[in-house]
């Protein structure tokens, strides 16, 4: 069973009260000063709404980062263009410590694929401190439907709409390379976020739909949803009854990881002094279980391995992307 301590609902509302106490009146000053780091407040941003998987992460990191250094890291949303709004303002800033956020891997290995190259992301301008959690994808379907594995999605004799959680995400990925490997004539149907996209998908008015497990996961247990395939290297232990697209003879292997950064030439002790705090954190049960109750599997890693997987993923989604003839950016 699923231990319960610590619910989405308080880790947001822990967050915010560390931002309601910093009152806008303590000054943001993460170091730079001479002394320890943390001396002040530290603006922690993250590129997405309030209540998605970004921010409540972002939350529970935040949480653990003021208990361990003892000063607020009021977390700020600054949502759009999955997440390159808010990683301009940390690239921004000034390299020392005072402004920080955990990024989504899609943006720079994915996102990539379906904007012009003036508008990407480039890892190279951030520092990367430390890996936190991966976030799976799940393709589910409508209980109505009847489908209950991808053969069911390959011999039905219709055009697939599918819905994502928006342009150049690893939701829309996952979709259009399962329908391009397995020869499927779909449709994507971009929605901004999992919460409209999951919306739609129980009011049938998309057929499928690629959800982060976490969002979909409440609906797969009750049966309003069954879950076609998982895009994971292998299963995970939320779903274990639902195979991988591998598994099922699709070469499909696509999931979210997210991990903290800093702008480009922060000192290495500030650096250091954040990864420490960030380590401790997980050890805790209140983040443990936070993680287990949103669905998150620990990929609490180095900055050095972080940068690596993403430019091995970088590679591998052009290279698929060339090879199935997908147009990222012409869903709309």
């Amino acid at each position: 069973m699923r231990k319960q301590h610590l619910s989405l609902a308080a880790v947001a509302a822990a967050a915010t009260l560390t931002l309601s106490a910093c009152g806008g009146v303590e000054t943001t000053t993460g170091g730079g000063g001479g002394g320890d780091y943390p001396s002040g407040s530290v603006e922690m941003y993250v590129g997405a709404s309030a209540g998605g998987s970004s921010d409540l992460i972002s939350r529970a990191v935040s949480t653990g980062l003021s208990d361990e250094l003892g000063q607020s890291f009021p977390v700020i949303n600054n949502e759009g263009a999955n997440g390159a709004l808010a990683a301009a303002k940390v690239q921004k800033a000034a390299p020392d410590g005072s402004t920080i956020a955990i990024q989504n891997a899609s943006l720079f290995a994915i996102t990539p694929l379906a904007v012009s190259p003036d508008e990407v992301t480039n890892l190279d301008d951030f520092d990367v401190v430390g890996g936190v959690s991966r976030d799976d994808y799940v393709m589910v379907t409508n209980k109505q439907t009847g489908w209950t594995s991808l053969d069911d999605i390959k011999n039905a004799d219709q055009k697939i709409t599918y819905g994502t959680t928006g342009v150049g995400t690893g939701s829309q990925l996952a979709c259009a390379l399962t329908f391009s490997t397995a020869d499927v004539d779909s449709e994507p149907v971009p929605f901004d976020g999992g919460s409209p996209a999951l919306t739609a998908l129980l009011g049938n008015q998309v057929d499928t739909a690629c959800l982060q497990v976490g969002e979909a996961r409440e609906n797969i247990e009750s049966g309003k949803l069954t879950a076609l395939s998982v895009f994971s290297p292998e299963r995970i232990d939320y779903l274990p009854d639902v195979p991988t697209a591998t598994e099922q003879g699709l070469d499909v292997e696509v999931y979210q990881y997210r991990f903290m950064t800093t702008p480009k030439g922060t000192p290495d002790d500030v650096k250091s002094t954040i990864a420490d705090a960030m380590q401790k954190t997980f050890q805790t049960d209140a983040y443990k279980q936070f993680n287990e109750q949103n669905s998150l599997t620990p990929m609490e890693i180095s900055g050095e391995e972080v940068v690596q997987q993403v430019e091995s993923d970088k590679k591998r989604y052009a290279d698929l992307v060339e090879q199935y003839g997908i147009d990222l950016g012409d869903a709309s």
